[in-house]
This record gives C-alpha cells, sequence and structure tokens, in this order.
C-alpha cells in the first residue's frame, strides 16, 4: 500500500489488519505519520523518485505482494494551481512507478485513489461516473491522466483495476486517526476554533441556496471499508478497468458543515468570508449507485457522525480500538 501513513490509509491499513491480511507500506511520510500504524513497518520513499520502481518492484517480490492499494499523492488545489508541473511529477509520475514496478513484479490488482475534481464544474445534480470529465485545476487533471495510465496499463498488461473517485472525506474511524493535516475543511475550521479565530469561508457568492460551495462529505470509515470492498472485488473480477464514484449521495454546503462544527464544539464565533480560492467548482455531489449496483456497499455515515468523531479525534489521542465504532 503506498501512503499507507496517511489520513485515509492508515484507517484501510487498520480495517486490513483487523481481518489478517498481511500488509506492506510504502510512504514519504512528508503527510503520513507511521505513528498511526501500530506498530507496522513502513518503507520510506519518495514514489516519484528516479529509483522507485525497481526499489517498490523488488519490495513486492520480496513480500509476495498480491494487490496494490495506490493512495500517494498530492492533493491541495490551490497548491496545484500554483505548482502545476511538479505537481503532474509527483501524481502521474509516482503512478506510473508504481505501475512498472507491478509489470516487473508481476502483480495484477490495482486500487487507485482519484478523485470527484476529475469532474471539474458541475451545477445542481448528483454526478454519475459517466458525466464529462472537464477538471478545473491541475490537481484533477493529474487524477484524470492517472485514470487514463491505469486504463491503458490494464489493456497491455491484463491487469484487474479499479479507480475511486472521492468526493470529500472527513471524521475519524478511530480518536488516532484523525485529519491532522489542516488540508481539509474541518480539521481547518478546529484549527481556527483552537486559536479562538474565526473560521474562515472562502466564497459566499456561489450559485448556490446559500451561496457557499456544496459538496458530498463521506465519513473516512465509509471510504475505508469501500476500499475493502474493492479490493474483495477485485480478486473476483475479470481483467477490467472500473470507476466508482465513493460518496453519499447527499451535498452539505460549506456553510452548513461549518455550523455542525460550531454547534459540536459550542463556539460562538461567526465564519469570517474571504474571496473565492482558484479552482473550486460550486457543487459537487456523488451519483453513488453504480458501487452499491455492483460491489453491495454504501456509505451509511452522515454529516453529524463525521463532524462528532472528528471532534473527538481532535486532541491526538493514542488511544486504538479493538472494534469498530458504530454508526
Amino acid at each position: 500500500m503506498t501512503g499507507g501513513a496517511g489520513y485515509i490509509g492508515a484507517h484501510v491499513v487498520r480495517l486490513l489488519r483487523q481481518r489478517g491480511e498481511e500488509i506492506v507500506v510504502v510512504d514519504d511520510l512528508v503527510t503520513g505519520d507511521e505513528r498511526r500504524l501500530d506498530g507496522l513497518a513502513v518503507t520510506q520513499l519518495d514514489l516519484a523518485s528516479e529509483s522507485a520502481a525497481d526499489t517498490v518492484a523488488q519490495l513486492m517480490r520480496e513480500q509476495r505482494v498480491t494487490s496494490v492499494i495506490h493512495f500517494a499523492g498530492r492533493k491541495q488545489v490551490g497548491e496545484s494551481v500554483e505548482r502545476p508541473a511538479w505537481y503532474f511529477q509527483q501524481n502521474v509520475g509516482s503512478l506510473a512507478n508504481v505501475l512498472m514496478a507491478m509489470e516487473q513484479a508481476d502483480v495484477k490488482e490495482l486500487v487507485f485513489s482519484s478523485s470527484a475534481a476529475v469532474y471539474g464544474a458541475t451545477e445542481g445534480a448528483r454526478i454519475p461516473e459517466d458525466a464529462t470529465t472537464a477538471p478545473v485545476n491541475p490537481y484533477g487533471q493529474t487524477k484524470l491522466v492517472g485514470e487514463e495510465l491505469i486504463e491503458s496499463s490494464t489493456q497491455a498488461l491484463g491487469l484487474r483495476s479499479v479507480s475511486l473517485r472521492y468526493f470529500n472525506v472527513a471524521g475519524a474511524g478511530w480518536p488516532d486517526l484523525g485529519d491532522s493535516s489542516v488540508l481539509n475543511l474541518v480539521p481547518m475550521v478546529f484549527e481556527k476554533l483552537d486559536a479562538d479565530e474565526r473560521p474562515v469561508i472562502f466564497g459566499d457568492d456561489y450559485p448556490t441556496a446559500d451561496g457557499t460551495c456544496i459538496r458530498d462529505y463521506i465519513h473516512v470509515l465509509d471510504l475505508a471499508e469501500a476500499h475493502l470492498a474493492a479490493l474483495d472485488y477485485l480478486r473476483r473480477a475479470d481483467s477490467a478497468h472500473d470507476i466508482f464514484n465513493v460518496g453519499t449521495g447527499h451535498g452539505t454546503s460549506v456553510r452548513e458543515m461549518i455550523t455542525e462544527i460550531l454547534r459540536v464544539a459550542d463556539s460562538k464565533l461567526v465564519p469570517e468570508v474571504q474571496a473565492r480560492r482558484a479552482g473550486d467548482p460550486a457543487w459537487v455531489v456523488a451519483s453513488p449507485e453504480r458501487f452499491e449496483q455492483r460491489l453491495g456497499w454504501k456509505a451509511t455515515r452522515g454529516v453529524k457522525e463525521i463532524v462528532s468523531s472528528a471532534w473527538a479525534s481532535r486532541a491526538g489521542s493514542t488511544r486504538t480500538a479493538d472494534r469498530l465504532p458504530s454508526a
């Protein structure tokens, strides 16, 4: 698993270990934290480096790897707008190295972390997988190119592959696995509250009911469970590249999400509106029916569970759980 020490990756690692899977983790530990992995060894490596493909192929052969879940990558929209060439090097280059390693080691199963950012600007409707893909920022472009690279590699190498188009991920499956990166809305608001500063809304002039962006927020534990469902699907599927949305199908505005965070935090602070961020589309909500129909899985946790679990994790507790938290 690449990026397994990250926020989402660590949740998938824990679920896989709970059901007895053997896992090999590769992570550059730039945003990942090996303390999330409960003692599991991590190979620290920049997957975009020139020697990465050979290094990973050797590791795959030594550890008898049969499947890959590829999380590793950069994900800040604003940063991608400022540094587009570097984003392509990091996100597409690392994926190319993983695919070359899989070819060398004869590994045939791949789950890829894609993104709803491949759809670009959408308005007022849930997005199916066959919707037009027109990313509005370099981050989304790298994810779309990644999907295309996997499609070509699947045809050439006889892979079985799934690209999961994530929508907005938040919450915590366990208190010690919360999102500490301050790259997403919920931890960004927490950081403001900890400093007794007003949380920020980037733009309130979008064509939505309250003027703020609409997003499909999925609980990270739901997303982690979706990866296990995808992996099981690959193990029984024929050679093909399948694409699935992973979301809830329900939209929540940024203002609504911040209001719920303030309620849980019992805070009287009032959000501050600032200018829009470059590359932010107004409306991004999943049509998740394909995943449910093909894989028999759907998200079950809502915004209240997302916020309450994230709030419970904010102190960075090192406690672990021996069972899944209830929905």
